[in-house]
């Protein structure tokens, strides 16, 4: 009897384990069945979701630290239909809140389009706003004050971040603005519109928020430290807006660089806006190359351009600083009669006396005795009818007529001598006068001082055109330019510095001939003359109170750069020379 319910317990036993193992056969079978890795994909996929990141755009900074451009959390408001129970409630609360018209929010919400889940009622909403409605609604739902206003249930908040300017419209033309759709647009915004944006991330982001650790870092976009000195820009735009006043012009320019590197320490234009205002854009420009007339808006600059003249005599060996030369008052070039400003003769003059007295007869005599190949060479080389590669966007050329060209003259070659029938930009201007400032060598004109990215900052180095006359030509000319200042006792003199420099005045072409009345004014010069750390341009449009340069754009000059020398901490002459004789 015991041998037979020992053999039936075995029999069990071995039933038993052969259906133990016909299970595990078959949970290894399901595991590694096709079936089973569809199943385990599906449970991945609905694990987690496919999510874009994007970074914060990158800041913009002044040299000194001071902010620019930054960032700024903004909200978009928007209701969930699924879950709405008050639409009226919310209509009301909106409409309140945000100044919306209170059927148009109720159409919104009660007659969506077909397929439409959740609408947005408001974007970009400031955030005290946005967050008094979250307290209304969190409110309503804590205490049950539905009867007070109604739900606002499926009201919904989403931040998001939008560009900001705390100095409003200080440097507008030089940074430029970013669009709600994150583009940027003018100056260093569009320029490095890339770098600042930074690149936006793909991943698959848990559902499961113990697994956050597992949402990937996004590094914000580049932030840029500029070359503008904020101070020193706020006074440049100080001053341009009251000699506009003073004078009557249209409208002016003030631009100071380092004639050693190329940095840009101010850009002043008009008009100016409210970059946080940028949808107002079009009632304040009628046109892209208003928005930085200093490097977009090219114009004939007149009589500084005088100092290119002879600046390529002199390296050319056409003339000497003591070359002397009998002005009658009138010379025909190409068949045409050209005069001084003021149709007089001056008489024997030496190199210094003519760019003193700025005699557009003795301009076009040594561009003539020099000749068009050599004349045009030299203005080649200091950039005339080429980009100067300043990285602000929307720079425009210029032009310079060669011969050859179908509307090029014989007569052309002394008007341009004194500025007259090309046309430049200021920024080209000083970049090609940088060679006389800077020994001979041009600098490439630059707004961007270092990028800041992920902690570390890597400076912008200077960047240098060419050397399109001799060191021992560019110490001579400037030499010579500020004699030539001295000598007139001219308004854009500096107490205390020697500053070289020239006047410009241009005749305005109107309707195919020369407005004698309606003129560019301008002063471009530099200081200190022995050690030269500031280079200033001015331009005033069409001014009324009197048309010369002379009595416009140089006082502008001086003032400025009285500003400038105390701002930038330079001190007077005697001192630094006492310094150096230490």
């Amino acid at each position: 009897m015991r041998l037979q319910y020992a053999r039936r317990i075995q029999v069990l036993s071995g039933a038993l384990g052969l259906i133990a193992l016909a299970i595990v056969v078959q949970m290894t079978r399901i595991q590694n069945s096709p079936e089973a890795a569809f199943f385990r994909q599906q449970a991945s996929v609905y694990a987690y979701e496919l999510q874009t990141f994007y970074p914060d755009r990158g800041e913009i900074y002044d040299r000194n630290g001071h902010l620019l451009a930054g960032n700024k959390s903004v909200y978009e408001i928007g209701v969930d239909l699924n879950i709405v129970k008050d639409s009226h409630a919310i209509a009301s609360a909106v409409s309140l809140e945000l100044g919306m018209d209170y059927a148009q929010v109720i159409d919104a919400i009660e007659n969506p389009s077909e397929g439409i889940y959740y609408v947005v009622l408001s974007d970009f909403v400031e955030v005290e706003p946005a967050v008094r409605l979250q307290e209304l609604k969190k409110s309503l739902q804590d205490n049950a004050e539905e009867g007070v206003l109604g739900s606002l249930t499926g009201l919904e908040f989403k931040s998001h971040p939008q560009r900001s300017y705390p100095e409003n419209s200080l440097a507008s033309n030089v940074i430029g603005f970013v669009s709600r759709e994150g583009r940027g647009y003018f100056g260093v915004e569009e320029k490095y519109d890339i770098l600042l944006a930074g690149s936006p991330v793909q991943a698959f982001v848990p559902t499961d928020p113990n697994k956050a650790f597992e949402i990937p870092r996004v590094m914000n976009g580049t932030t840029l430290v500029l070359t503008i000195n904020r101070d020193l820009q706020a006074a440049a735009e100080q001053i341009l807006d009251e000699a506009l006043d003073t004078y009557g012009a249209d409208g002016g320019t003030i631009v100071i660089m380092d004639p050693r590197d190329g940095e840009l320490l101010a850009m002043a234009v008009t008009p100016r806006m409210d970059l946080n205002q940028f949808w107002n854009y079009g009632t304040i420009y009628d046109n892209a190359s208003e928005f930085n007339s200093a490097i977009s808006m090219p114009y004939e600059p007149g009589s500084v351009t005088k100092i290119l003249t002879m600046a390529a005599a002199l390296d050319s060996g056409t003339v000497t600083p003591g070359t002397t030369y009998l002005d009658t008052g009138a010379i025909l070039v190409g068949g045409a009669t050209i005069q001084n400003w003021n149709q007089e003769p001056w008489g024997l003059q030496d190199m210094t006396g003519c760019l003193q007295h700025s005699l557009n007869v003795c301009m076009a005599t040594i561009s003539t005795q020099m000749g068009a190949g050599t004349f045009y060479g030299y203005m080649d080389g200091f950039g005339f009818g080429h980009l100067t590669g300043v990285d602000l966007a929307g720079e425009a050329a210029g032009r310079l007529k060669l011969p050859g060209d179908e509307d090029w003259y014989p007569v052309d070659l002394g008007t341009n001598s004194f500025g007259q029938g090309l046309s430049a930009t200021p920024m080209q201007i000083m970049m090609a006068a940088s060679a006389i400032a800077n020994h001979g060598r041009t600098v490439t004109p630059h707004a961007l001082h270092a990028m800041v990215r992920d902690g570390r900052q890597y400076n912008v180095p200077a960047q240098f055109g060419g050397s399109p006359i001799s060191e021992q030509t560019a110490d001579t000319l400037s030499d010579m330019l500020v004699v030539s200042l001295e000598s007139e006792g001219s308004l854009a003199l500096l107490p205390g510095y020697r500053v070289a420099g020239k006047t410009g005045t241009a005749q305005i072409p109107v309707g195919g001939f020369y407005d004698s009345t309606q003129t560019n004014a301008s002063f471009i010069g530099w200081g200190p003359a022995d050690d030269p750390q500031f280079m200033i341009y001015v331009w005033l449009e069409r001014p009324s109170a009197s048309i010369w340069g002379s009595e416009t754009a140089a006082p502008v000059f001086g003032e400025m750069a009285e500003k400038t020398v105390v701002l930038l901490d330079i001190p007077p002459d005697y001192i630094r020379q006492q310094v150096v004789a230490k």
